[in-house]
């Protein structure tokens, strides 16, 4: 049986179905019965509990063959860090107590960094606690910058005619879709036959800048002189706020992108056959990015 958290998020419901389809059993892990119930439906064996609980994750990872771990995002939370510190608090001590043996945790491309990385420096400290428990083995999946980062910009093109951000225009970055890192680690926990713990980069299909994304997203909405604008953080912080995020997921967000800029976080591995996944900007611009550019359109 394979536990998986976060199921109904981006790569989480990619894992599932998957697994599902090649005939394994999942226990699908999250906060709502309902955003569960899809699963259930196709076989699945559902485990309602917040990822703060160490006791239910617990629960939720006897008896698995392996985990998928991942810290789930909180946007609107006011102490962004302190809640990635509970989450990995929780997961380190679930895997422990269940005595689960295999692992593969959702990392980032700069958790080999401890600082100066935004919400990346949860991460490097949850692969750090795992890497304490004797007897686990453990694939840590630093994946590249989401191509989803991008979608965002839908409301940004529609109130001010151009892309927008804090990232350097040519600022050359690893994208992939999420679906991509769902299917590979899929695949990764089919096999189950890693050991040790290890750190891999999952670095999408090429790299581009978003120089490169306005003209792949202008050319798909109809709009081909659409430009990328970098904008400064004092412009941003309040923008981001008005979005829905906390001043602390805010500031993150920001100094994550400085880290970016500035060649702090940057891909270790070289591109390779095994690090390459197979979704381009176009197909996902064309769908994702431009259905969600029309319905707001009507």
């Amino acid at each position: 049986m394979f536990a998986i958290t976060g199921a109904s998020g981006n790569t989480g419901k990619v894992i599932a179905e998957k697994l599902l389809s090649k005939g394994a059993k999942v226990r699908v892990i999250g906060r709502e019965a309902e955003r569960l119930s899809r699963f259930v439906q196709e076989g699945a064996e559902a485990f309602v509990g917040d990822a703060t609980d160490a006791a239910a994750l617990t629960r939720a990872f006897e008896g698995a063959r392996a985990v998928y771990a991942m810290l789930p995002p909180n946007l609107a939370s006011p102490d962004v860090r302190g809640f990635q510190e509970k989450v990995g608090d929780a997961l380190a001590l679930a895997i422990r107590k269940a005595s689960v043996t295999h692992a593969v945790v959702l990392s980032s491309i700069g958790a080999d960094k401890a600082d100066r990385t935004g919400p990346v420096v949860g991460l490097h400290n949850l692969e750090q606690r795992l890497n304490g428990i004797s007897g686990l083995n453990a694939i840590y999946l630093r994946a590249g910058y989401f191509m989803e980062n991008l979608l965002p910009q839908v409301e940004v093109i529609r109130n001010y005619g151009i892309m927008g951000g804090p990232l350097r225009p040519d600022l050359s970055l690893p994208m992939i879709a999420t679906r991509d890192i769902g299917a590979t680690v899929a695949a990764i926990l089919e096999k189950c036959d890693f050991s040790g713990k290890q750190a891999r980069e999952l670095l999408g299909q090429r790299d581009l800048d978003y120089r490169e994304a306005a003209s792949v997203i202008g050319k798909a909405i109809g709009k081909p002189d659409l430009a990328y604008v970098q904008l400064p953080a004092q412009q941003l912080k309040p923008a981001l706020i008005q979005m829905g995020m906390s001043a602390s997921m805010a500031d993150l967000l920001l100094e994550m992108a400085e880290g970016l800029n500035t060649g702090h976080m940057v891909a270790l591995e070289p591109r390779s056959a095994e690090n390459t996944t197979p979704t381009p900007i176009e197909s996902f611009v064309a769908e994702e990015f431009v259905p969600r550019f029309q319905a707001k359109a009507l």
